[in-house]
């Protein structure tokens, strides 16, 4: 069975009558550079009004566009493998899945085929859709919640500009062991690889800048309840800054965590906002934490932090 590509169809508005189509393709449509170069060279098509149009086609008012784009190239490495996804919103364009802990997001040499993304493309098999995988946040194997993911090349293309403009938007909880002296405030600090270590990162002088917002909304004996919200997205930077500051993330014994307290670091991904970059409207999901982390906090009405 073929699998269906992705398309976009419109009908051209009195305003851009006259207007080159490659312009309406940038402008109207966003297309990117990139993107539009597969369109025309890569097995994509124009249309207009049902027949093939070079991108210096003058547009008339009325005329009825379709955008085919070209199937997406799939990674030899990435092998659909169907397995159950908590899939909090999917439309054409994006998934919104919440991720249980102990799943990697993407493929390694360590996990090849038990991936979140292994499911994903599964899942899109199944939809006979000929797309891959495009990642848009990502969290660590152990860390829980909700993570984006946009479904074709053109969606994760308005995306990677919404995240460099910070446009994305998440909000994580945190146990994290001992009493944080302040209520809530600013962890500015640098982070780089550690040396001699190509999985750890530390506070130094040469890393990259690393920014993290935080708020104590719950106090538990010898650990504190946070919620934290990024201003940068360094890897591992929530557990490395908390450990900096010598209050490691409960679980976390990759950075002086215990793991007599919950078998993993006790992070997760509560909360997702961004702007449909198709329909403009404002999306915002929850997710509660798994069992582990509420066996050790509680109930914690998201909608009040």
């Amino acid at each position: 069975m073929v699998q269906q590509p992705f398309f976009i169809d419109t009908v051209i508005a009195p305003s851009y009558e006259g207007m080159l189509l490659r312009d309406y393709l940038i402008k109207k449509v966003r297309l990117s550079r990139r993107a539009l170069k597969a369109v025309k060279f890569r097995d994509g098509r124009l249309l207009i009004n049902g027949e093939e149009q070079t991108v210096r086609y003058r547009l008339k008012a009325g005329d009825k566009l379709s955008i085919v784009f070209p199937p997406e190239d799939k990674s030899p490495s990435l092998k659909g493998k169907p397995m159950p996804l908590d899939i909090i919103f999917e439309d054409e364009h994006v998934i919104v899945i919440n991720k249980p802990p102990g799943i990697p997001v993407i493929p390694s040499q360590k996990y090849s085929t038990d991936t979140l993304a292994n499911g994903v493309l599964a899942h899109l098999e199944k939809q006979n859709l000929a797309y891959t995988v495009h990642t848009v946040t990502r969290l660590d194997r152990e860390t829980s919640g909700l993570l984006l993911i946009a479904k074709h090349r053109h969606a994760h293309d308005f995306f990677v500009k919404m995240q460099k403009a910070h446009e994305v938007h998440r909000r994580y909880l945190a146990v994290i062991q001992g009493n944080l002296e302040k209520e809530e405030g600013v962890i500015d600090a640098p982070i780089g690889r550690k040396d001699g270590s190509i999985i750890e990162r530390t506070v130094r002088l040469d890393g990259k800048p690393a920014r993290t917002n935080y708020k104590v909304i719950k106090r538990l004996k010898d650990l504190s309840v946070a919620a934290i919200k990024l201003e940068t997205g360094r890897t591992h930077q929530i557990r490395v800054h908390f450990s900096h500051l010598g209050y490691p993330l409960a679980g976390d014994d990759l950075y002086g965590g215990s793991l007599e307290i919950i078998g993993r670091q006790a992070l997760h991904s509560f909360e997702l906002s961004f702007r449909h970059p198709f329909t403009d409207e404002n999306m915002l999901f929850q997710a509660p934490c798994p069992e582990d982390m509420r066996a050790i906090i509680g109930e914690i009405p998201l909608q009040m932090i």
